[in-house]
């Protein structure tokens, strides 16, 4: 099995709401992303996937919560917009462009600060 990973960051805020503490109040992070996908040979360039390609798809999901409150966007409508939840929703956007690579999305980690994260596995992985 090979795995490639790459990492970009972004800066929003949001609150976390019925959960106590500080964290229900807004307030902001300066997220790091990892994406790691994985498949178990790679293609006659001897590439498993162009790290360009992935930058590309995260870039493009990333632009859409950079320097937002995420609470406001639609794609968290009605769900606390945590790092557990953002991760997943990286994994749903991911997805289907990692399919016609032939990868598979292995797992997606959002880094609220140096020393904290979460980690998406998708079922099946």
């Amino acid at each position: 099995m090979y795995e490639v990973t790459i990492i970009k960051t972004f800066s929003a805020a949001h609150f976390l709401a019925d959960i106590g503490g500080k964290c229900e109040e807004l307030h902001g992070h300066n997220f790091k992303v990892e994406v790691t996908v994985a498949a178990p040979q790679l293609k006659p360039t001897g590439l498993l996937i162009d790290f360009r390609n992935i930058k590309e798809w995260l870039k493009k999901i990333l632009n859409s919560m950079d320097h937002q409150h995420l609470n406001e966007l639609t794609q968290f409508a009605g769900i606390n917009p945590s790092a557990e939840n953002i991760a997943k929703f990286i994994y749903a956007h991911m997805e289907p462009k990692a399919k016609e690579w032939q990868v598979r999305i292995a797992r997606i980690k959002v880094w609220e600060s140096e020393n904290a994260f979460v980690t998406y596995i998708p079922d099946g992985n």
